[in-house]
């Protein structure tokens, strides 16, 4: 998302540049994030010295404490760049960071952070209104942490996120604003290259798979789930993954094929950039946490495995369109008489 999405954008090569320094509201909101990183960070360091606050006596993350502190420290470094991204976004230097270093760690925090901002208020509301697990046989193992914790660390998390992404839409709409500006029929006809519409329709493709087996869940079947899925709002977070995938193929097809012509680029173009981040990174991140020790109980099966996946990679499929269009919409408003 720059003048080109290989090389570095100075303030001078944009039509537009961000203030010289944050005002007010972007001091607040860096503040907020960077605070909100705090809890997180403090619990992780704890554990890492050896603390159990708000891990119950007999949790496996107590069985594995070489795997836990590596887990541990490698979340911690995650979380930090949280803060460091704060700072790139709301510090005149953070200007000369080429856009490939800023857009890529973003979509991934975004991939990370959109799926705990929507599902955990989902799961809140499952349980204030009714019980809804998955009804695999045999029951999960007990909690490995305590209820708090989570209440905590995801409060934290949409904080985080919220903050964030306001920081990055107010950054992304100075320095890269004329790149999604107008409607879909004001695009050129080759907005997308084909090689790249064919990744597009091929990701599309790909993802009915882990779309069906998901809503396949998401509406209560069992099969190929293990016991420890039996987790509150299973059933609503699955639906929730649908959405997201459903959302990051519609707005990967709409760019890559120019359908829709009176809907704003930045609807589409949204859609694809949060949902396929959600998509890559999510499913990313639950294929890592399968290493991770565990009750056989608890260990995915390997239908979940090949559905996380594949949700894996048809999102990279589909980001990878959504990276072409910026890159080839900025190739073509730089050379615009």
């Amino acid at each position: 998302m720059t003048q080109t999405l290989t090389s570095s954008a100075s303030p001078a090569a944009s039509p537009a540049g961000p203030p010289a320094g944050p005002g007010r509201a972007r001091r607040l909101l860096r503040a907020v994030a960077v605070v909100a990183c705090l809890p997180y960070l403090g619990l992780k360091a704890a554990w890492i010295a050896g603390s159990h606050v708000g891990i119950p006596a007999g949790s496996v993350l107590l069985e594995h404490r070489g795997t836990m502190a590596v887990a541990n420290g490698l979340t911690v470094l995650l979380d930090s760049c949280v803060i460091v991204l704060a700072l790139v976004l709301t510090r005149p230097w953070g200007l000369r960071v080429p856009a490939w270093a800023l857009a890529f760690p973003v979509w991934v925090a975004t991939g990370l952070l959109a799926p705990i901002m929507a599902g955990y208020p989902l799961q809140l509301l499952t349980r204030a209104f009714g019980s809804d697990t998955a009804a695999a046989p045999g029951g999960g193992s007990a909690s490995f942490l305590h209820p708090w914790v989570f209440a905590v660390v995801y409060t934290g998390f949409i904080v985080q996120g919220l903050a964030l992404g306001a920081l990055f839409a107010l950054y992304a709409r100075a320095r890269w604003g004329h790149l999604w500006r107008g409607r879909m029929r004001d695009l050129p006809g080759r907005a997308v290259a084909a090689p790249y519409r064919a990744v597009a329709v091929v990701g599309a493709v790909l993802a009915t798979f882990p779309l069906a087996v998901r809503l396949y869940w998401a509406c209560g079947g069992t099969a190929g789930l293990g016991a420890g899925e039996r987790i509150d709002g299973f059933r609503v977070l699955e639906g929730m993954h649908v959405a997201f995938l459903a959302a990051a193929v519609a707005g990967t097809l709409v760019l890559a094929l120019r359908r829709a012509p009176r809907l704003p680029v930045t609807v589409p173009l949204a859609s694809a950039w949060v949902c396929s981040g959600a998509a890559a990174c999510w499913g990313g991140w639950v294929l890592l946490a399968t290493l991770m020790p565990a009750d056989d109980a608890d260990r995915p099966t390997t239908p979940m495995v090949l559905t996380y996946a594949g949700q894996m990679t048809v999102g990279l499929l589909l980001a990878s369109v959504g990276a072409h269009f910026l890159t080839r919409r900025s190739a073509a408003t730089r050379t615009r008489p």
